[in-house]
């Protein structure tokens, strides 16, 4: 039995990791499911058995992309010096980021751009994690900056947030590192000398 469920996981897993290159590299719209099931190596009735529609698989795709940032991300700033460093850690971890060779900027604002204003599973999903990166921002800001009034590192998580997304996406649009290396200068200001 056991056997049974790691494979379907294997399987499912395989997938969404086909779907996830996809989506990110080319684009949901443009990417089809038999291109899915191409690329996976699977019959159309084994990705049926697993995903009911090509939304189920933009679903899963978000939800691991997203899990994947937070993860790496926090592992990144765990190696930094505590206090300004791992805050600024943040920014710079976009550098190595857009160097990639399959740099495609913020996969949660090309799919949100893709998807109709009236799907709302999709932009709910987005805007859930976007709210949960907020919040991973915000508790990084409470464990470096504990003298701050919880207002003050509401405040900060916010501004970091918005430096993130902002540079992430300029980045992207512009094909540069200076958005990247302006939101860092950005934040050194407002976190000021330690």
């Amino acid at each position: 039995m056991s056997v049974v469920i790691g494979m379907k996981n294997e399987t499912r897993n395989k997938i969404i990791e086909t779907a996830s290159e996809l989506f990110y590299r080319k684009g949901y719209n443009t990417t089809g499911i038999n291109e899915i099931i191409k690329e996976s190596g699977i019959a159309k009735a084994t990705l049926y058995s697993h995903f009911a529609s090509k939304e189920d698989l933009l679903i899963a795709y978000l939800e691991i992309k997203d899990a994947e940032l937070i993860e790496s991300l926090g592992e990144h700033c765990d190696g930094l010096p505590r206090g300004n460093g791992q805050l600024v850690g943040v920014l710079e971890f976009l550098i190595p980021f857009f160097n990639q060779e399959n740099f495609n900027g913020c996969w949660c604002i090309r799919s949100v751009a893709e998807v109709p204003r009236e799907n709302q599973r999709v932009r709910l999903k987005i805007r859930d994690n976007k709210e949960k990166f907020r919040n991973f921002l915000k508790l990084l800001v409470v464990r470096n900056k504990p003298d701050l009034s919880a207002a003050q590192q509401e405040a900060l998580g916010n501004q970091l947030y918005l430096l993130y997304e902002g540079a992430l996406t300029e980045s992207h649009i512009h094909g540069a590192e200076w958005p990247i290396e302006t939101s860092i200068c950005l934040l050194r200001d407002i976190l000021g000398d330690e």
